[in-house]
């Protein structure tokens, strides 16, 4: 049976969006029948579970995918114990392109080592990898797991001679708050600061394409409440962002926290200079959100940001199973390649 590969995509998102759910929350699957039924795609889908819920399968999916040892594990970027990154230096002649994993986790929890994409077909290709690590809220509400991930990108970049990286060809990729960190980073303003003392603070956080899956591009909850209803708000990511246990103390200090809402927000920071963007979401279209998991991935998040990027000619690539689909790339995979080994 032939597959599509948008649809193997769309599955895999579904997955994601099954996982950072709370248990026993989960959503209706994509209707498309025949990919459900393909058994290679089921194994991912009760490898990913695995993953989730520590079965069986997380222990058949460490010992049937073994991946490369870190050239360098746990390198620090920063002085705090969460800033630190892995990374893969790839083969091949001069400086490498560099694909910076970003986790997920609502910005509450989340560890590189976990529910990573696999590395091999960046490798394979010679594009290097760095999997990173960041503080988390609502401890260290943000900006500090934004900014965390763009000094990472600096640190990278200062080391670059040393890791082999090309400065002008890294991406980005993450999963629901990893893929907001990345649209974040892709989207705004460049943060170096060419008087900073700290030298990694003086390169660029500009970075070539990003590639997400089930990420939010919005965490203003006015804003966000207007698109998916109320249920969305119960989500921790959305009041533990600003360091707060819910959304009654939010509301209780909105004036103080709303230029935070607005700054972390990606839609707010497109335009048409912007490097490219795929976007990968779940088929679950139904409004209003009928819980906080559904409503922190909704597809809507990247239906919004695709019409604020035409709107001003951004190139943004999206794909919702039976919604949107892009015929130039089978997948993030396939966008970031073709992004990243482009000598343009």
């Amino acid at each position: 049976m032939a597959i599509d590969v948008r649809w193997v995509c769309g599955a895999l998102a579904w997955c994601v969006a099954c996982i950072e759910r709370p248990r026993g929350l989960r959503p209706t699957p994509p209707d498309h029948p025949p990919l459900l039924r393909a058994p290679a795609i089921w194994a991912a889908v009760l490898c990913l579970l695995g993953v989730a819920h520590g079965g069986s399968a997380q222990a058949q999916l460490a010992s049937e995918q073994v991946e490369p040892v870190p050239t360098h594990a746990d390198l620090l970027y920063g002085p705090d114990e969460r800033q630190t990154l892995d990374f893969w230096a790839a083969a091949g002649d001069g400086p490498r392109p560099l694909i910076v994993i970003i986790h997920g986790g609502g910005w509450i929890n989340g560890d590189k080592r976990l529910k990573r994409p696999p590395l091999a077909p960046f490798l394979d290709r010679g594009i290097s990898v760095a999997a990173i690590n960041y503080r988390l809220v609502p401890q260290h509400p943000l900006p500090a797991p934004v900014h965390d991930a763009a000094r990472a990108i600096q640190f990278l970049r200062w080391k670059g001679e040393t890791l082999g990286i090309d400065p002008d060809r890294i991406g980005l990729t993450g999963t629901s708050a990893g893929a907001c960190t990345s649209m974040w980073l892709l989207l705004h303003d460049d943060l170096a600061d060419p008087t900073a003392a700290d030298p990694v603070l003086r390169a660029s956080t500009r970075v070539r394409a990003a590639a997400v899956s089930v990420g939010q591009t919005s965490i203003d909850p006015d804003v966000i409440e207007s698109w998916l209803g109320p249920a969305v708000l119960d989500h921790p990511m959305i009041f533990g962002a600003v360091g707060e246990s819910s959304m009654a103390e939010v509301r209780a200090e909105a004036d103080r926290h709303r230029a935070i809402y607005e700054e972390f927000s990606p839609i707010n920071h497109v335009d048409g200079d912007d490097p490219p963007l795929f976007m990968a979401c779940s088929a679950e279209m139904d409004l209003p959100a009928r819980n906080s998991g559904h409503g922190i991935h909704h597809p809507l998040h990247g239906v919004k940001l695709k019409d604020r990027s035409d709107a001003v000619g951004h190139e943004c690539h999206l794909f919702v199973p039976g919604w949107s689909e892009t015929k130039r790339y089978a997948d993030g995979t396939d966008f970031l390649l073709d992004k990243l080994l482009s000598l343009e």
